[in-house]
């Protein structure tokens, strides 16, 4: 069972809000839903996102798939990035990460007899 997080459209015509919510890849966009956990409403000055964090970081961890559009939001409110530091840890990110310099190992080159010095 494929298990998707996205948006549900709420609202009358032309006055969109959604929730986001977790569904099975296979329903309809605005069909059964398993858990609802938060809410968005574009309209507002400012937008508003209303999310439970901590459900949305159970549902990724049990392997839930963001769409695009909740993928936008979840990261938005900091879910994606916390979801990856405690996957991967922290500092995981190649980009960010300063390769250390290599030292070069030092060969000590033996003193001659017989040089005058």
């Amino acid at each position: 069972m494929a298990v998707k997080i996205r948006l549900k459209r709420m609202g009358k015509k032309r006055q969109p809000s959604y929730r986001i919510v977790v569904v099975e890849a296979a329903s309809k966009r605005d069909g059964k839903t398993i858990d609802e956990i938060g809410h968005f409403d574009p309209l507002s000055q400012p937008e508003e996102i209303q999310l439970d964090i901590e459900a949305a970081l159970e549902w990724l961890r049990r392997g839930a798939q963001p769409t695009p559009a909740a993928r936008r939001l979840l990261s938005r409110m900091g879910v994606m990035r916390a979801f990856h530091e405690e996957r991967f840890g922290r500092g995981a990110n190649p980009q960010s990460a300063e390769p250390e310099p290599a030292e070069e190992p030092v060969e000590e080159k033996p003193e001659q007899a017989g040089e005058a010095g």
